[in-house]
C-alpha cells in the first residue's frame, strides 16, 4: 500500500535511477522511472505526481527544459534537481526555474528521503489553508494570494507559489526585519547554502516588480534578512 506518495524520476543512469527507485519504494512510494528527457515531456501527467525528481544531464531534452514544461503543465507539484552540476549559475538556474531544491551527487540517500518527506509535507495536495485575506493591498499593488498575482493598473504579474509564499511572509512582518533564517525553515523547512540562494533568487524577482511603485521597497538588511517597506 503507497503511504507517501507518487514521484516522477527522471534520470539517465538506468543502474543509479534503478537503485533510488527501489530505496524510495522501499520507503513507501510508488515511483515512475523515465531514463529520456524527451519521453519524460510525452508520459508526464498533470496532477498525476506528488513531486518530480529530475537530473539535469539528460538525452535529447534536459532536465532544465523539462522543469520549465512541468512547471507551465503542472505549476503546482513541487521538484528537486538530482545532479552532478554544482556550479553556482547552475543552482541559481535550477531554482530560478522554481525548484524546491538542487541536490548535488553524490549524495546521502537518507538526506535525499527526508527533503522530499519535508516537501511534501509542506506541498500538501490534500490541504486546502485558507489565507487570512485572500486580496492585500501593498502600496499600489493588489497582492491576490489565492489567483497567486501581484497588480498594479494594467500591469499583472503570475506568481509561482514559493514567492507567493514569500511575499505573503514579508506582508506579515511589513516594515520590520524578517529573519532570513526564519523564512528558510518557515518555507524550506531548512537552513542551508542551496536554500538560501533559492530565497535570493525570489527576492530578486519581488524586488524587481516593485520597481513599479517606489512606495514600496525591498530592502536587504545585511546578515540579518529582510524588510518589506511600504509607506
Amino acid at each position: 500500500m503507497i503511504k507517501e506518495g507518487k514521484i516522477f524520476l527522471v534520470e539517465d543512469d538506468l543502474n543509479f535511477g534503478a537503485v533510488l527507485k527501489a530505496y524510495l519504494e522501499l520507503n513507501d512510494f510508488e515511483v515512475v522511472l523515465v531514463t529520456d528527457g524527451a519521453r519524460a515531456r510525452s508520459v508526464f501527467k498533470p496532477k498525476e505526481y506528488h513531486l518530480c525528481v529530475l537530473d539535469i544531464m539528460l538525452p535529447n531534452l534536459d532536465g532544465y527544459e523539462l522543469a520549465s514544461f512541468i512547471r507551465a503543465t503542472d505549476p503546482q507539484v513541487p521538484f528537486v534537481f538530482l545532479t552532478a552540476k554544482s556550479l553556482k549559475e547552475d543552482v541559481v538556474k535550477g531554482f530560478d526555474l522554481g525548484a524546491d531544491d538542487y541536490i548535488t551527487k553524490p549524495f546521502d540517500s537518507e538526506v535525499l528521503l527526508l527533503k522530499i518527506k519535508a516537501i511534501l509535507r509542506r506541498n500538501d495536495r490534500n490541504s486546502t489553508p485558507i489565507p487570512i485575506e485572500t486580496i492585500i493591498n501593498i502600496g499600489g499593488f493588489s497582492f491576490d494570494t489565492s489567483a497567486r498575482t501581484l497588480s498594479i493598473g494594467e500591469k499583472t504579474h503570475k506568481l509561482s507559489p514559493k514567492e507567493s509564499e514569500l511575499l505573503e511572509l514579508l506582508w506579515k512582518n511589513q516594515n520590520r526585519v524578517l529573519s532570513k533564517a526564519k523564512a528558510l525553515e518557515k518555507l524550506w523547512g531548512d537552513n542551508n547554502y542551496f536554500t538560501a540562494r533559492s530565497m535570493d533568487v525570489y527576492i530578486s524577482k519581488l524586488r524587481k516588480y516593485f520597481i513599479d511603485d517606489p512606495r514600496v521597497e525591498l530592502i536587504t538588511v545585511h546578515s540579518s534578512g529582510f524588510i518589506l517597506r511600504i509607506q
